[in-house]
């Protein structure tokens, strides 16, 4: 059976690791406008240009997500169709594809076709992903990656760590004279992803050595005992070095990789910061 997988640009990658050979995985982007200049998040993007236009700009910046025409594009390509979205709780990218998802089915009321809203971005749609291509290199019909998808996303967890709040300042999130303050004595702050796909913030702390604390304790209390972990960074190598160590001192048996994030998670964590996705161990 021939899978297809689509995500929009809110995954931090292009192409997915062990991918098994009956899928195909596109990506449909985001467009990021600042100052009037529309930066597509696609393979052509450089997010140092984008990073550096966000920092230089006194105006908010704003993001569109994709058209219900860019999903049915690839919804009508053959075989079964998982679509994966940043969470609805920040963006219209899970509606649009649930549009398209209408508009092929009232063409083809038999074709195979899920969105599935992450609740989330960046790197816990990694794992999103890279846990549908094993459900589907187990053989396993649509119904059944859909239910091992279910269960497995009862496990997936994402943390924030943003080193900038500059961005939060220029789109009226944050009060300038708070921000100010929290960039001038180096304050990180932390934030989780809530079941219901917001963003709640844990707390600030002075420094990184906090902040990575901060996260772990996080891990510990949601979690237990961590067993994969994806690290994505914008332009911040060293601090996702930082946090990969932490868990690897907890969790000596975690499965980390890290990577570096497109235009939007970039739009998101800002310079410098981190999104955490993990999951916690499959029971004995």
């Amino acid at each position: 059976m021939k899978w297809n997988i689509i995500s929009d640009s809110s995954i931090d990658l292009f192409t997915p690791e062990d991918k098994p050979d009956n899928v195909d995985f596109f990506t449909v982007p985001f467009t990021i406008n600042v100052d009037g200049v529309d930066y597509v998040d696609d393979e052509n993007l450089d997010t140092q240009v984008l990073i550096d236009a966000m920092k230089a700009s006194k105006k908010g910046s704003s993001s569109a997500c994709p058209s219900p025409g860019a999903w049915h594009e690839l919804f009508i390509r053959e075989g079964n169709i998982l679509a994966l979205t940043i969470t609805s709780g920040l963006s219209g990218s899970y509606n649009s594809a649930m549009t398209a998802r209408a508009m092929v089915l009232e063409e083809y009321p038999d074709k195979k076709i899920e969105v599935i809203d992450s609740r989330s971005t960046g790197s816990e749609i990694i794992l999103i992903l890279r846990k549908l291509c094993n459900l589907i290199k187990e053989g396993l019909d649509f119904d059944g990656v859909m239910n091992g998808i279910r269960e497995y996303t009862k496990t997936t967890y994402t943390s924030f760590v943003l080193s900038s709040f500059d961005n939060l300042i220029k789109n009226g999130r944050m009060n300038r004279i708070t921000g100010f303050i929290a960039n001038t004595i180096g304050l990180v702050g932390i934030g989780i992803a809530s079941p219901e796909g917001t963003i709640d913030i844990k707390g600030v702390a002075r420094g990184r050595k906090k902040a990575v604390k901060v996260v772990i304790d996080d891990m510990k209390h949601r979690a237990g005992h961590v067993h994969e972990v994806i690290i994505d960074h914008c332009m911040n190598p060293e601090f996702a070095a930082m946090v990969r160590d932490a868990v690897l001192s907890i969790w000596e048996d975690a499965q980390i990789k890290l990577f570096q994030t497109r235009g939007l998670c970039s739009y998101y964590a800002e310079y410098g910061g981190l999104i955490i996705g993990y999951s916690s161990a499959p029971e004995a």
